[in-house]
């Protein structure tokens, strides 16, 4: 396919209904729920549409779900397709022809009515007994998002400036251990004062040689030998 390149198509400009809730995988599930609330109690439509293709299949299941928790007496249709798309890519070099692929894309529908639907469908599920719907709550629906966003930027941000300052802190101690010259001045002055008495302890045992009539032998001994040099 390197001598080839892709035919980009102009979208199709599809009308969509307000009753459709078209999902896509990086979609929130709290969006199509206060979708399907708005559908519901402002437009005072019956039923909606939950409608997705590809990788979002799952989070399209994901929302009717929640939705048939927040809204009672909905009964369900589920209706699997595949639809065809075919893509084509035109020669970059001259003598070869166009080429064609064509692939399957799985799509997914859910009604969720407030009517009655076929329950001879396939697809058919009855509502949910009233004990497992919660009734929708925009403004509960809004505090629970925000608490999951406030938490965790706070917690970050809380974490890392209380490290920094312990790093402060120790740099800090550090610091002044470093500055402390008392234990440095000490031990200077301990070894200056032992210079000092070495050459006083010398002294005196020079003078103790002296005075013992050995070491004057040995002194002159060694004179001696000297000046015969």
């Amino acid at each position: 396919m390197d001598k080839y390149r892709k035919v980009f198509k102009p979208k199709e400009d599809v009308v969509k209904s307000e009753e459709e809730i078209r999902v896509t995988a990086a979609g929130s599930v709290s969006a199509y729920v206060s979708r399907a609330a708005t559908v519901f109690n402002e437009l005072n439509k019956p039923f909606v549409i939950v409608q997705a293709t590809g990788n979002a299949l799952t989070k399209a299941v994901t929302a009717a779900e929640v939705i048939k928790r927040r809204f009672k007496g909905l009964h369900q249709i589920t209706e699997l397709k595949t639809v065809e798309i075919v893509d084509e890519y035109e020669p970059l070099e001259e003598g070869l022809d166009k080429v064609t692929d064509t692939r399957s894309l799985p799509v997914i529908e859910i009604k969720l009515s407030k009517e009655a639907l076929d329950t001879s469908d396939k697809g058919y599920q009855p509502p949910l007994d009233e004990s497992q719907v919660k009734e929708y709550d925009a403004e509960e629906m809004a505090r629970g998002r925000g608490r999951g966003r406030g938490g965790g930027r706070g917690g970050s941000k809380g974490r890392g400036k209380g490290k920094s300052k312990d790093k402060s802190s120790s740099k800090g101690k550090s610091k002044g251990k470093d500055a402390s010259s008392p234990a440095k001045g000490k031990s200077k002055g301990k070894s200056k004062g032992k210079g000092k008495e070495e050459p006083k302890g010398k002294g005196k045992d020079t003078g103790k040689d002296k005075g013992k009539g050995k070491s004057k032998g040995k002194g002159s001994s060694k004179g001696k030998s000297k000046s015969s040099w």
